[in-house]
């Protein structure tokens, strides 16, 4: 009886430890999304390999999501930015899905791009690679890897990806990453000009960092904590 009281009271602590981990660990995510770090951290991702220091014969869109989703819809209005700002580069989509399939992924990024104007002739695909370590050896066997590319990917994936492509044996890998652009538009308001229950609850339309900034850094930090841990594995397995 005794013996399992003991047990019971160390499961206890050992419960009551890890909900006070948990709670300091949570704590010191909200203070540190309340400062600026978040952004520079997730901004380094995105710029700190994005160098454009050759002109591109070749634009590779890496995948992201479905289509559409945010990720996609993003890089591919890069892409267009890039094809009009290089006219004569080619581009590949990076993404896996069948090609022989109207509706599928890759094929639906490719209407989109015509949609904006890019000749359907001057895209070309990479339907095989599952991760980015894949698609730079698949591409590696539809391009020279001596032609001067530029990659489009989400900001966060930007440096594990031109790593990647160099490791693969590229040599003139440039970088865009498809940051999003924040509304120009004032958003504060005066919360009792909308009515409602005026009491017990503070005022937060003058709160910007509350109402947004907040919560857009905590996502920031799991972007930066998940590109962290795959740049570690990609630099064990030896991919970058």
């Amino acid at each position: 009886m005794n013996r399992t009281r003991t047990k019971s009271i160390v499961f206890l602590r050992i419960l009551r430890n890890l909900a006070a981990g948990f709670g300091i660990f949570f704590l010191a995510c909200v203070i540190l999304a309340l400062t600026e770090q978040p952004y520079w951290a997730y901004h380094w991702l995105g710029t700190s390999k994005a160098e454009m220091k050759w002109k591109p014969e070749v634009i590779v869109v890496l995948g992201g999501g479905g289509m559409p989703s945010q990720s996609n819809l993003m890089r591919g209005w890069y892409a267009v930015k890039a094809a009009e700002s290089f006219p004569e580069a080619k581009i590949i989509f990076a993404m896996p899905g069948d090609i022989s399939d109207s509706l599928s992924t890759p094929e639906l990024m490719k209407i989109e791009l015509e949609v904006r104007g890019i000749q359907a002739e001057k895209i070309g695909f990479e339907p095989d690679g599952t991760n980015t370590r894949a698609q730079a050896l698949n591409c590696a066997k539809l391009i020279d890897v001596k032609t001067p590319v530029l990659l489009v990917t989400s900001p966060e994936h930007m440096r594990r990806s031109v790593l990647c492509f160099q490791k693969a044996g590229f040599e003139k890998v440039n970088g865009l990453p498809a940051f999003e652009n924040a509304t120009e538009a004032d958003l504060k308001f005066e919360d009792d000009k909308l009515g409602g229950n005026k009491t017990l609850v503070p005022d937060v339309g003058e709160n910007i960092n509350a109402r947004y900034q907040l919560w857009n850094h905590l996502k920031y930090e799991i972007l930066i904590a998940r590109e962290i841990t795959a740049l570690a594995y990609y630099r064990l397995r030896g991919w970058i």
